[in-house]
């Protein structure tokens, strides 16, 4: 036993409060590249990108100062969640978005029309 791990545990074998915080804050901090999340969770780098920006306000990986992605353990089990939905329980794009709460994608509003008059364009 070393000396941290002597001082962690108190007598009885109790771990302490301290240690404990010291190992969520490491896990909080634990960040993998794209290559080993596609390693870990069996999803092509590809696909990750796409997830990305189709997921956009689901999946948002941090980026490092030249631009490369950095995901957080929290991040990698949304990419568990994706792949079960799409790839095993075969949800598409938008019953995925609806299945997380996210919503549906919709395209550019436009007022109904009415009679003898012309359709008003979004923002217009």
């Amino acid at each position: 036993m070393t000396k941290e791990t002597a001082r962690a545990v108190g007598p009885g074998g109790s771990v302490s409060g301290r240690w404990v915080m010291t190992v969520t804050n490491v896990w909080n901090k634990v960040s993998l590249n794209i290559d080993q999340v596609s390693q870990l969770t069996g999803v092509k780098k590809t696909t990750l990108r796409y997830w990305e920006k189709e997921f956009s306000d689901y999946l948002k990986p941090e980026r490092t100062d030249t631009q490369r992605r950095q995901y957080s353990l929290e991040e990698v089990e949304k990419v568990s969640v994706l792949k079960q939905l799409i790839e095993e329980e075969k949800y598409k794009s938008a019953g995925v978005r609806l299945k997380l709460g996210l919503g549906a994608i919709v395209g550019p509003q436009v007022e109904p029309v009415s009679a003898g008059s012309e359709p008003k364009p979004p923002g217009g």
